[in-house]
């Protein structure tokens, strides 16, 4: 009879169990089967040494690997561990009932050390799922793995100390990790502040309304200005994390084999991925599925400097996560969903040269190119933007200012106070992402705004959308204020970030 052992496969962020049945009988030859890939076949090589450099023995024989479900493409050398303890079961020198209500992943070395592995987080989750009371994992990846509560996680170094572990020659208690305590720590981890912009108030102001609300944004100005220095500093004033966001992080980077410690995450992630970035590392995908900076950058900030240079089809694929805040990526074997729930800043000259309309130095670009230039960037792009602000260059008189000009902490203080009026209102749900009820609801215009709100879209011809995320920023500045209803100042503050220079682009 066949021994079988779990052990646990990643299926885009989420993970499900894979089933490895053993069977040894005679003959010379081994065989794995259940779509395994070149790194799972080649395991049983690495299995064979580890095995004899446990001082174990590697049966002689005809051993039948089958990987179930076997409609399901297995890749990676996380099965070593698993395809060892099932031959050593199957050969009976480990009692088959210790693997009763155990999943177990690690690869192995020629020497029999086990080595970390990606996902760790996301099959622990799913054993725990999945009614599984036990797990062993390399010794790296426990503390990842005890993230989850009421699963008994084992991490130990080598195959021979999981043989004398299972065969009760050595006691090991499992690890344990608080996550609770190290949620919303984050924020004491940045090595820059808000305080280090001197002037710029118009640009921080912008940036609170952003955090605050949620918003998309988008910087234009020269070089110089300070926009790269501004968007680095946003996660700063951000709210803390919740646990459930530091799980999601953690699974995203685990997956991604981007995870420091191999710990909770627990800052929110900043990513800024160059302009000749492709679709793919953009969104994800490639032959071993991977999520894309869209996904790394979930639950923290997505910036994209220099945003016209980025090529047209890979600013086109952002369209739909910046609407539904996830991801699905679609090849010929696999389907994989992403959540992709960021806050996207952007910065971009206003002209290739940079210098267009500045006071201070002579723009070289002609209107056609300057008209080029801005149509890299497509009108359904924009319209997802809920700010466009101008930056200025700073200026001398400023860039010697050594007074307080408001510390990160002073200015989070202000969103979470944002925040919280948004939760008492709609539960977890900012501004920037009310349904059409909850803007009906709660963004409601007396006869002076919408007056005022409907002359604006006619003068700067603006979509519907944009009238949707003027009324949705306009809440946000009233909610800074801690105003119960949207006033003139409030509106006429969040058209002038969407029409700042309503020509510019219709040039």
């Amino acid at each position: 009879m066949a021994v079988c052992i779990n052990s646990a496969a990643l299926d885009g962020i989420d993970a499900l169990i894979i089933h490895i049945e053993t069977k040894i009988s005679p003959g010379v030859q081994y065989f794995i089967v259940g779509l395994p890939d070149e790194s799972v076949r080649e395991s049983l090589v690495r299995v064979e040494s580890a095995i004899t450099a446990a001082e174990l023995n590697m049966p002689r024989q005809k051993i039948i690997i089958s990987m179930a479900p076997a409609g399901i493409r297995k890749q990676g050398a996380l099965f070593d561990l698993p395809i060892a303890l099932s031959i050593l079961a199957e050969s009976g020198q480990i009692d088959a009932g210790l693997l009763d209500g155990l999943v177990s992943v690690g690869e192995l070395s020629l020497n029999g050390k086990l080595r970390p592995v990606n996902g760790v987080l996301s099959m622990a989750l799913q054993a725990k799922k999945s009614g599984f009371g036990r797990m062993i994992v390399p010794m790296e990846n426990a503390s990842e793995a005890a993230l989850v509560d009421g699963l008994d996680v084992f991490g130990l170094p080598d195959l021979r100390s999981v043989f004398e572990f299972l065969s009760g020659h050595e006691s090991c208690q499992p690890v344990k990790n608080d996550a609770g305590n190290l949620s919303g720590t984050g924020q004491d981890k940045f090595s820059v502040d808000f305080s280090d912009i001197k002037g710029q108030a118009e640009m921080k102001r912008a940036m609170e309304i952003a955090a605050a609300g949620g918003h998309n944004l988008l910087m234009i100005g020269p070089p110089g200005s300070g926009k790269t220095m501004i968007a680095r500093r946003l996660p700063t004033i951000l709210p803390p994390l919740t646990l459930q966001e530091c799980l999601e992080i953690t699974r995203l980077y685990s997956i991604s084999g981007k995870l420091e410690g191999n710990a909770l995450a627990t800052s929110r992630p900043f990513r800024a991925p160059h302009h000749t970035a492709s679709d793919i590392a953009l969104v994800g995908g490639g032959m071993n599925a991977q999520p894309g900076e869209i996904s790394l950058a979930h639950n923290g900030v997505l910036f994209l400097d220099e945003l016209p240079e980025f090529e047209r089809k890979v600013l086109e694929v952002l369209r739909q996560p910046l609407e539904e805040r996830s991801i699905t990526v679609s090849r010929a074997s696999f389907n994989n969903t992403y959540p992709a729930g960021f806050l996207f800043v952007a910065a971009m000259n206003p002209c290739p040269c940079g210098f267009y309309r500045n006071a201070h130095r002579k723009c070289s670009c002609t209107k056609t190119m300057i008209s080029k230039y801005i149509r890299r960037l497509s009108g359904p792009l924009l319209d997802r933007i809920d700010l466009h602000v101008n930056v200025s260059p700073v200026k001398y008189t400023d860039l010697g200012i050594t007074e307080n000009e408001g510390s990160s902490a002073e200015v989070r203080e202000r969103v979470i106070a944002a925040r919280a009026i948004q939760t008492e209102r709609a539960g977890s749900v900012v501004n920037a992402q009310m349904t059409p009820e909850h803007t009906k609801l709660h963004c409601g215009l007396g006869a002076l705004e919408q007056e005022l709100l409907i002359q604006a879209m006619e003068k700067h011809k603006l979509s519907a959308r944009s009238y949707d995320r003027i009324l949705k920023v306009s809440r946000t500045i009233a909610d800074l204020d801690g105003a119960v209803d949207i006033s003139l100042v409030h509106l006429s503050e969040a058209i002038a970030y969407r029409c700042f220079d309503g020509d510019y682009f219709n040039l």
